[in-house]
C-alpha cells in the first residue's frame, strides 16, 4: 500500500513506532558502555535512578502532547514543526535512560517519584512519611491534554504552546536538580546538561510563536 493511501499521519505514526523501537535497543547499548564513560562506576547512583525515572516519565507527557497536537486538522506547519522535533528529541532521550535502567536492573517507575530531588533513596517506599509526595514540576492535567483534541486548530495552538513551555521549565528544573546533585554521575550530567540547552532553545521559540498569536505563558 502506497504512502499516499496510507495518510501522512499514520506514515508518520509508523516512522516515529520504528524510531522508538530502535532507540530502545540504543538505550540499552548505552546502559553496556556506562562503565567506561562514568568513571568506571558499575551501578547507577539514587539520583542518576530517579532522574532516569521520573524525566522518562515526564518525557512521556511531552511526546503525548505533542503527538495530540500533530493530529490535529489545520495546526499551522510551525507548530508540527516543533511538536515532531519534541517527538524526536524526547523518544531519543527517553529511550537512553530507560536503557540505562534496564541494564542495572533498576524499576522503570519511581516507588516514590521525585524523592530524589528531595534527598530521598528511589529504592525505598516510604523514605518520607513525614512529607506528602512532591509534585513533577510543569505536567499538565488529564483535562488539558484532552482539551488540545477537542479546540479549534488555532485554540489548541495556543494551548499547546502554553502547556509545553510549562512542561518544558519544569523539565529543566529537574534536569538543573540532577545536574547539581553531587551524587549523579557522569553520563546523567552530559544528559541533563543537554536536556537544559535543548529545553531552553525550545522554550526561546515557542515563546516566540506565542507572542505572533497575541497570547502569553502560563503562570509557573
Amino acid at each position: 500500500m502506497s504512502a499516499s493511501r496510507l495518510g501522512v499521519p499514520l506514515v508518520r505514526a509508523m516512522v516515529l513506532g520504528v524510531t522508538a523501537a530502535l532507540l530502545v535497543t540504543m538505550g540499552v547499548v548505552v546502559g553496556a558502555v556506562w562503565q567506561g564513560r562514568d568513571h568506571d562506576s558499575s551501578a547507577m547512583s539514587v539520583s542518576d535512578i530517579g532522574f532516569a525515572q521520573d524525566m522518562s516519565a515526564h518525557h512521556d507527557q511531552a511526546i503525548l502532547m505533542s503527538r495530540t497536537i500533530g493530529a490535529v486538522p489545520g495546526v499551522a506547519p510551525q507548530i508540527r514543526g516543533v511538536a515532531d522535533r519534541i517527538v524526536h528529541t524526547q523518544t531519543a532521550e527517553t529511550a537512553t535512560m530507560r536503557g540505562w535502567l534496564q541494564w542495572f536492573d533498576e524499576p522503570v517507575t519511581a516507588p516514590e517519584p521525585m524523592s530524589w530531588m528531595s534527598g530521598g533513596d528511589p529504592h525505598h517506599e516510604g523514605t518520607h512519611h513525614d512529607e506528602s509526595p512532591r509534585p513533577m514540576p510543569g505536567m499538565a492535567s488529564i483535562d488539558e491534554i484532552g482539551s488540545l483534541s477537542t479546540l479549534p486548530p488555532g485554540e489548541a495552538e495556543i494551548l499547546f504552546l502554553q502547556l509545553m513551555i510549562r512542561h518544558h521549565r519544569g523539565g529543566m528544573s529537574m534536569a538543573q536538580a540532577a545536574y547539581n546533585d553531587e551524587r549523579t554521575g557522569s553520563a546523567t550530567k552530559d544528559l541533563a546538561l543537554m536536556m537544559i540547552g535543548d529545553q531552553g532553545d525550545e522554550i526561546g521559540l515557542m515563546t516566540m510563536l506565542l507572542a505572533e498569536r497575541g497570547a502569553d505563558p502560563l503562570p509557573t
